[in-house]
């Protein structure tokens, strides 16, 4: 049985989520205390054993809305790891601007500000999910995701799932915007010559020819690439060992269009030669104010 956990910020997109599952033949069940997963997994097992209706993909929403109810979560896993479950925790968040304006544009009640301001009501929810955050297969943050670009992403998720072996996934991104929050490894490479300086390059990015010569033009990008995907290179074996089946890069310069850009780029090419599943997405390469761009309407 193929099972997704949903969860993560209010507002951050778990609804659009759980319509893209369902729309790909998951059974969804929303808002379900943690502690009756094991049995209504178990029920689902059973009844495809015993002839009955068979559900072999389940999408289970579980958030704040269940307050005390969430301490039940780590003894429920326990408990899909006896029967012998696989599952993934898909965790959406974004961040707590983007939060804030969401609500107040949707006019929708957040589930703790019956007790306390929105603000302190979107503090208390992370406090409250961290643990289980920390547990993620996959986090995706939704701050500048439009609602196609979630679905891509969740796309993503599910191929992963059907492929074997470790999937790689890197992103390029500008620390002006705030760290790649779902990166496992994150390298700065903001101490590259900066294409950004060069007239005639400015207005391009790191996607295109004219960079990418003049950033390998410098010793020090070249011996950059060898190093660390070779530190990559040692580093993902023992990732496999260790269970892993997918390692989030993220790329960061300035201001994500230029230096990261390339990088993820030539680190995409070089791990799909080595024969893994690579994506390669570049997260603020159009959000530079500098380069006047088309802000994306968000979920």
């Amino acid at each position: 049985m193929d099972i997704i956990i949903l969860t993560g910020m209010s507002g951050a997109g778990k609804s659009q989520a759980a319509a893209y599952f369902e729309d790909h033949g998951y059974f969804c069940i929303d808002n379900l205390p943690p502690v009756l997963l094991p049995s209504i997994v178990e029920s689902f097992m059973n009844e495809g054993e015993e002839g009955g209706p068979s559900i072999d993909k389940l999408c289970i929403v579980v958030d704040v809305r269940l307050r005390s109810y969430l301490k039940g979560f780590d003894a429920a896993l326990v408990k899909l790891d006896d029967l012998d479950c696989t599952y993934r925790i898909i965790f959406l968040e974004a961040n707590d601007n983007v939060l804030v304006s969401r609500y107040r544009q949707t006019r929708r009640t957040h589930p703790l500000t019956e007790e306390m301001s929105l603000v302190d009501a979107i503090a208390a929810e992370r406090k409250m999910l961290q643990g289980i955050r920390g547990r993620a297969t996959n986090i995706i943050d939704t701050t500048m995701t439009t609602l196609s670009a979630l679905r891509k992403e969740l796309r993503t998720v599910l191929e992963e799932a059907e492929t074997s072996g470790l999937s790689i996934y890197v992103e390029s991104f500008g620390f002006m915007y705030g760290l790649s929050s779902d990166s496992d490894d994150v390298v700065d490479v903001r101490f590259l010559p900066n294409p950004f300086w060069v007239d005639k390059l400015k207005m391009l990015s790191g996607k295109d020819e004219p960079v990418a010569e003049y950033l390998m033009g410098f010793e020090e990008t070249r011996v950059f690439i060898d190093k660390f995907s070779d530190t990559l290179k040692y580093m993902i074996p023992f990732y496999i060992r260790e269970g892993k089946t997918r390692l989030n890069i993220g790329v960061g310069c300035t201001g994500g269009r230029h230096r990261s850009v390339f990088i993820a780029e030539t680190l995409g090419k070089i791990f799909a030669d080595e024969g893994y599943k690579v994506t390669v997405h570049h997260r603020d390469i159009d959000r530079d104010p500098r380069y006047d761009p088309k802000i994306p309407e968000t979920i």
